[in-house]
């Protein structure tokens, strides 16, 4: 069974950085569409960024320039690095994939 988990949310003052990381499990990791979505309290769901088998990204406008997908099909993970944090990044941020959601991971962008 397709198993997501992600790791590295915390606290972080704005202007500033973190990385968070999803283990994947139970798929075909190299062949698959690695994705972080993001939903803010009393919000909708949204995607945050993806990254296809051949490592093509596509970004949400709103993390353009400032957010990073990254993956390591030899360690089935999938990275987002993100700089310039903004208070309006809080969120949880879900990893996805194959019909599949992690159980997400709390960012908090406050000082």
């Amino acid at each position: 069974q397709v198993q997501l988990v992600e790791s590295g949310g915390g606290l972080v003052q704005p202007g500033g950085s973190l990385r968070i990381s999803c283990a994947a499990s139970g798929i075909s990791f190299s062949t698959a569409v690695m994705g972080w979505y993001r939903q803010a309290p009393g919000k909708q769901r949204d995607l945050v960024a993806n990254m296809d088998s051949r490592g093509t990204s596509n970004y949400a406008d709103f993390v353009k320039g400032r957010f990073t997908i990254s993956r390591d099909n030899a360690k089935k993970m999938v990275y987002l690095q993100m700089n310039s944090l903004k208070p309006e990044d809080t969120a949880i941020y879900y990893c996805y994939t194959s019909d599949v959601w992690g159980q997400g991971t709390q960012v908090t962008v406050s000082s």
